[in-house]
């Protein structure tokens, strides 16, 4: 039944007025009916009863249903005891509309917990907490920080709960620096010492890969918990420091806490990654003590530590003392014995086996290819493919490996087919096999045609099959040739993923090998330095151009901006006009983020006109919006509004956003009203009101 949650509830306020029903019929024996059904796990029966009976109930039933509701995820019955509270009772107290809100979300419908949000004529913490937990559940961390930020505009102040469903939101879309906002606001409002938040705090931390905040953090917490320490164990796997995990878990066994069962797989992770055995013994033997030895979670890692270590007897052990197998279990040991190198005792396991998932299959076959047990793993492959419709990414690489293991070009084909048909041509690990199938079947045109064709998603991996390729049939001059495009295509690369190193070497390698590094080579090199914030190196790269071009004027005053350089920007802009070299539109975009990077507002204009008076280049829309933003952060909200109204287009939606933002920052009435205005027209269903703040600065909080 889809009852509007909100409309009844609506229509209701405007009429507090309700007719008399007819004469009630024995209420409490419908009441222990309505019990006797839940007692029975039958809420569905339980809520009809209640949805047919004209007058309101006791408001612990009510918040039990919409509880039960929550749990089973029964949007349905949840609509209809949300409907009945509000028919039948004029002014529903605030504690049971939150435990709609509550169950709305629960249930994922986070629109209907909104608009019931919305409608309430008063709200108090627990309904502000009840919508935000709904949307940081719901995968909405951004309306969940928005409406945070919302409920603390309004005076009303975070619990702790509010306060964690905030830190999780923050966690989803690693935004750490309101992470800290936020930490600054626990410790304002006297949670500091609270070991959940402090735990949060922890995670969050972690996540945004600052590790020596989040060790700190938990450092202060002053008795951790079990989940503390699950969460700090975690995040140090997590971040590569697998050392740090393994002892941390040995200072939680010091504390005399017992971890969960998730602290002991992630440090048993960590020792299978390390090869610690002596500490995954020492492990096993806590996990044995404490009588963990039997959890499903705790004994799978094990196995797979074991397994990992080269101890395969100590995994078969423990798997052959489990009461009950899962398929995990399965997998892990048939994996071990398959990848040392016994591929008939892992076969042996496999085809015992009561539940076979993808990964087990890609376990066996994993073990056919590594040890060349080509035919072998052709008949695994047919075997596969008849008797399972399980398929991934990983199947295929392997595939396509036994394919090159043959030389059978025919069958890679019939897979390269297969894999357009079924979408995971964009696989870079499937690409690449593909790649290596074609190039070790000696069909080196076909290679070299998918490999332009992974032009936008190919590695280094992907070059070095095909370099290898050519290298293999004796074709020399080609490797070369292909080694050469790879130097320079790899140093964008460098740029864009901050690998400064690997870019200084790549350089060097030219450099030392007496490669002519020409315009568009050193342009790559300038980017890359400049954008590894390495401006030393990429002046260096600039000033031995024997020509520049502005795309090289422009990488190294984009380089400039990118390091906060701003003066540097407008020195350099200087020497570019005295070589007579002309800007274009990057040039000016370039020139403006320097002077919103030094607050150099008058410059900017100044900048801004010259571009067609000067340049006779049209301002493109992110010139405005450089503009937009200098007036706004410096508080130059006359010369903004003065700005706007030259504007030769209507502002967008963003430009708008940001214009009220600053309003709101700096107070200026008329020119926040009129964005207000523009932007309830542009967007009806999200309104705009400048006397509240809808966009909340944290640092003014």
């Amino acid at each position: 039944m889809g009852v509007n949650p909100a409309s009844v509830l609506n229509r209701l306020l405007r009429n507090n007025t309700r007719k008399p029903t007819t004469q009630p019929t024995n209420a409490n024996s419908t009441i222990n009916r309505i019990l006797t059904h839940l007692n029975a796990g039958r809420l569905r029966k339980a809520v009809s009863i209640l949805f047919g009976f004209p007058e309101p109930f006791p408001y612990s039933l009510y918040a039990r249903l919409f509880q039960l509701c929550s749990s089973n995820l029964a949007i349905v019955e949840a609509r209809k005891v949300e409907s009945h509270l509000v028919t039948f009772s004029p002014a529903p107290p605030i504690f049971l509309l939150n435990r709609a809100i509550e169950a709305y979300g629960k249930c994922g419908y986070l629109n209907d917990a909104r608009e019931l949000f919305e409608e309430m004529p008063q709200r108090d913490g627990g309904s502000w907490n009840a919508m935000i937990t709904a949307y940081a559940q719901g995968g909405c961390p951004e309306k969940a920080l928005l409406l945070f930020f919302q409920m603390n505009s309004s005076g009303v102040y975070a619990n702790e709960i509010t306060f964690a469903s905030a830190l999780g939101s923050c966690a989803a879309i690693l935004a750490l620096f309101l992470s800290r906002q936020i930490h600054g606001l626990i410790v304002k409002y006297g949670f500091y010492g609270n070991v959940i938040l402090g735990s949060s705090l922890v995670d969050v931390y972690g996540k945004c890969w600052v590790m020596s905040d989040a060790r700190r953090m938990f450092d202060e917490i002053q008795n951790p918990n079990a989940v503390s320490w699950n969460v700090i164990v975690r995040r140090y796997l997590e971040m590569g420091d697998e050392k740090e995990a393994v002892i941390m878990f040995f200072k939680i066994i010091g504390e005399n806490t017992t971890p969960l069962n998730f602290t002991f797989s992630n440090a048993l992770i960590a020792c299978s990654s390390i090869s610690a055995l002596n500490e995954g013994i020492q492990i096993h033997g806590v996990a044995v003590r404490i009588g963990f030895e039997e959890d499903e979670v705790v004994s799978n890692s094990l196995i797979d530590m074991y397994v990992k270590c080269g101890k395969l007897e100590s995994a078969h052990r423990i798997f052959d003392q489990l009461g009950s197998k899962n398929v995990i279990s399965w997998t892990s040991i048939v994996s071990g014995y398959a990848m040392s190198g016994r591929t008939g005792e892992a076969r042996k396991l496999f085809d015992e086996m009561p539940e076979k998932s993808v990964i087990s299959w890609n376990a066996m076959l994993a073990g056919y290819t590594r040890f060349f047990q080509w035919e072998e793993a052709l008949d695994f492959i047919f075997l596969m493919r008849k008797t399972s419709k399980d398929i991934d990414h990983v199947s295929l690489g392997l595939i396509l490996n036994v394919c090159a293991g043959l030389s059978d070009v025919e069958m890679g084909k019939q897979v390269h087919g297969f894999i357009y048909r079924h979408g995971f041509y964009s696989n870079l690990l499937v690409g690449n096999a593909l790649l290596d199938m074609y190039g070790k079947c000696g069909s080196l045109r076909s290679a070299r045609v998918w490999f332009y064709q992974m032009s936008h998603w190919r590695d280094s991996v992907s070059w070095n099959a095909l370099l290898t390729s050519y290298a293999r049939h004796g074709l020399s001059e080609q490797a070369m040739t292909i080694f050469w495009e790879m130097q320079w295509e790899t140093i964008p690369t460098c740029a864009n993923i901050f690998a400064l190193e690997q870019g200084k070497q790549i350089h060097g390698f030219m450099t030392r090998k007496g490669y002519e590094i020409d315009t568009v080579v050193r342009g790559a090199l300038v980017d890359m330095y400049a954008k590894c914030r390495c401006l030393e190196y990429a002046l260096r790269a600039f000033k031995q151009a024997a020509s520049r071009d502005v795309i090289l004027w422009n990488s190294m005053i984009l380089g400039c901006c990118h390091s906060g350089r701003g003066r540097e920007v407008l020195e350099l802009f200087g020497l570019m006009e005295e070589e007579r070299v002309k800007p274009d539109h990057v040039t000016f975009q370039g020139i403006l983020l320097a002077c919103i990077c030094e607050g150099l507002d008058e410059l900017g204009r100044q900048y801004f006109n010259s571009m067609s008076n000067d340049y006779c280049i049209i301002p493109r829309l992110e010139h405005y919006e450089c503009m937009i933003e200098l007036y706004s952060r410096y508080g130059h909200l006359d010369k903004l509004e003065d700005f706007i109204k030259r504007m030769p287009f209507e502002p967008t939606v963003p430009m708008l956003t940001r214009i009220f933002d600053a309003c709101r920052e700096h107070g200026h009435l008329r020119l926040g009203e009129w964005t207000a205005e523009r932007l309830n027209e542009s967007n009806p269903s999200i309104p705009f009101r400048f006397e509240i703040m809808d966009r909340v600065k944290l640092d003014k909080l």
